[in-house]
């Protein structure tokens, strides 16, 4: 995404918010927008969320107005989310271009998540089954990459967003 964002001068990372704890190195409002659960849901059942799901025993979504801002302004507005949200995201808003991204296979995602160290192994292996259902849902998807070379995905998704430029 940090590629992205340099080859793609008007795209906006939305930052999602999540009630998962902080991982070392992260700042709350440019990691994430860490929140409680009640907080959370509030904002959720106030309608304040774009879409949002549990995901490894944590809550994630992506706050409205940030979002209505960005587009507003013009900007190329990018959602780093998961499957549930995606599908969310294109209910609410049909005109949104879903790009699924995807490990060359499993056992080199298990290799990633492991490689991390920021993980419990309970956790990984959730994620790993999470990531076998999302996978079977990328052909629904309008654009699939797969991230293997990092110089080819980058420009595979650099063309992609900016022929998709409005």
């Amino acid at each position: 995404m940090a590629r992205l964002l340099q080859e793609v001068p008007d795209a906006w990372l939305s930052v999602s918010a999540t009630t998962r704890s902080p991982r070392e190195g992260e700042k709350d409002g440019v990691s994430y927008h860490f929140m409680t659960r009640e907080d959370f849901m509030r904002l959720a059942d106030d309608g304040g969320l774009l879409e949002w799901a549990e995901f490894a025993g944590n809550c994630y979504g992506t706050p409205r107005s940030k979002v209505q801002e960005a587009v507003e302004e013009g900007k190329q507005v990018i959602l780093e989310i998961e499957v549930q949200g995606a599908f969310q995201i294109r209910e609410k808003m049909p005109e949104a271009h879903l790009v699924f991204i995807e490990p060359p296979s499993m056992e080199i995602l298990e290799q990633r998540l492991r490689g991390r160290g920021t993980e419990t192994e309970e956790a990984i292996l959730r994620r790993l089954e999470t990531a076998k259902l999302e996978l079977s849902r990328k052909m629904e998807y309008d654009m699939r990459l797969v991230n293997d070379d990092l110089e080819t995905a980058v420009k595979e998704l650099v063309a992609y967003v900016n022929s998709k430029a409005e």
